[in-house]
């Protein structure tokens, strides 16, 4: 019997004016299994592509004829198929940024780090023809399954049709493929981690780990151990090596959640690993080069955040490169039927009982909910109305019946006649103040359902503030720890 065919080469394009570096490039790539073909010019470059088909190319950002972008956006006019990898000098972030936003897959920082090198063109290849030396682990155990029903299976947890989820789940699967650091916006419980977990499903990186963060969940002092981890005795408590979240999200997606809730300092600290990718160990004396597409969400408005100083704009600028809008369920109310249901068959999946029906009187009653807190709040709704109904159909009075109280408006906001007298002057001032702030809170945490994250929201307030007030000042939240604070998953 005679033995299979060898696989193909897979083929690169190395285009760089130094020879010295075009030498250590090819150099590398040769021994890792790649053919390699070189260019010293825009137009040396142009007569390759124009000869043949590649897999990769990788360009310098300056050339003596040109931009490294005009060979870039000559390739996406013609709709070539080849990833684009873009080589920039050392600091020069705004040519990253310009690159990404053109089309390309990835870019490097010079002076290169081969082993970065070696990651990045494997990633630009993954789908390819796998170099020599993977052939031999070819054929060994089967590779996870990378294959694009995966990717929609996370499409789909993204439930509704309407035409705005569309355009989400289209630009998903647009963008899933390249290395550029995405900006998902929407309101609080809106799904901003369900569409980041199917931008990780839809590309090359699914069967990589995806490592979700709350950047409002972790208390300051901790930030940078968390975020890069930490060696033996380098605080108190640190009893072991420990890595962190990029280290954990290596060759993966990691996810920072509330990325506005960052303090100034750690969101300096953060702009460099993205930039360099690179990370230090607290305690260490040596960076660890690491491999992750960065993807943050938030629910704030990160310019007027920018505007007011409050977040730095190079970070801004770093982390949006490609923005995806969730949009509210206000204005996707035709999603209402399938979310409901989709809903109602996880609900009803976890506590061990057949999902009730809905009538249309439901759905019509649903729809007339304000649900500002979105899919997170119309999912507890119907948490509450489910315990509730005593049939196989979900009937309208259990719906009435879980919807939050209105609020009363404490007597501190009844207006005043005209000709009333103004109140006289505290003689506590700071137990006066207290109970005015508690009773806003309890007003706002009444309006969201007791969601903490929409109740924070309403008061411009970080999830970390909120929390301390609620604690501050001994309001009680129906149910103890607020389930709407974790991850949302509809």
């Amino acid at each position: 019997m005679s033995a299979p065919p060898a696989a193909t080469p897979a083929q690169v394009l190395v285009v760089d004016d130094e020879p010295d570096l075009r030498t250590l490039y090819e150099l590398t790539l040769l021994r890792e299994g790649y053919q390699v073909d070189s260019a010293a010019t825009l137009a040396d470059a142009w007569q390759h592509l124009q000869e043949r088909r590649f897999d990769a190319v990788i360009t310098d950002m300056r050339l003596p004829d040109g931009q490294g972008l005009e060979l870039l956006q000559r390739m996406l006019v013609q709709q070539r198929s080849e990833r684009c990898i873009v080589m920039t000098a050392y600091g020069s972030a705004e040519n990253a940024v310009e690159a990404l936003k053109a089309g390309a897959f990835d870019y490097l920082t010079k002076p290169v780090d081969l082993k970065q090198f070696r990651s990045v063109v494997a990633s630009a290849i993954h789908d390819r023809q796998p170099p020599a030396r993977a052939r031999a682990a070819a054929a060994g155990p089967k590779a996870p399954d990378r294959s694009p029903a995966g990717g929609q299976a996370a499409l789909d947890r993204l439930v509704g049709n309407s035409a705005p989820m569309q355009q989400v789940k289209d630009r998903i699967a647009r963008v899933a493929r390249s290395m550029a650091p995405v900006l998902v916006r929407g309101e609080s419980g809106t799904g901003k981690e369900l569409a980041a977990r199917a931008l990780h499903a839809c590309s090359h990186r699914a069967d990589g780990p995806f490592v979700a963060v709350n950047c409002g969940a972790i208390p300051e002092s901790l930030l940078e151990a968390e975020f890069f981890g930490a060696r033996k005795g380098s605080y108190t408590g640190a009893n072991a090596d420990r890595e962190g979240y990029f280290q954990a999200a290596q060759g993966g997606t990691l996810f920072l959640d509330e990325i506005g809730d960052l303090p100034l300092a750690m969101q300096s600290k953060l702009l460099r690993a993205i930039q360099e990718r690179q990370v230090r160990a607290l305690g260490s004396t040596q960076e660890d080069a690491v491999d992750v597409r960065v993807v943050s969400a938030t629910h704030r408005d990160l310019a007027a955040d920018v505007a007011g100083g409050r977040f730095r704009q190079d970070l801004y600028y770093r982390l949006n490169v490609i923005e995806i809008v969730v949009p509210p369920l206000r204005e996707r109310r035709d999603d209402l039927p399938a979310l409901c249901e989709a809903l109602l068959g996880r609900i009803a999946q976890e506590a061990g009982m057949p999902a009730p029906a809905l009538s249309p009187a439901v759905i019509d009653q649903l729809a007339a909910h304000p649900l500002a807190g979105n899919v997170r709040e119309l999912e507890n709704l119907l948490h509450r109305a489910v315990a509730l109904s005593d049939g196989q159909v979900l009937q309208v009075d259990a719906i009435a019946a879980a919807a939050p109280p209105a609020p009363v408006r404490p007597p501190a906001e009844v207006a005043q006649a005209p000709d009333a007298a103004p109140p006289g002057l505290p003689s506590d001032l700071q137990g006066y103040l207290d109970q005015r702030e508690r009773e806003i809170l309890v007003r706002a945490l009444h309006e969201t359902g007791f969601n903490r994250t929409a109740a924070a929201q309403r008061l411009g307030l970080s999830l970390r503030q909120i929390r301390y007030r609620i604690a501050r000042l001994a309001i009680a939240v129906p149910g103890g720890d607020d389930p709407n604070d974790g991850p949302l998953s509809a």
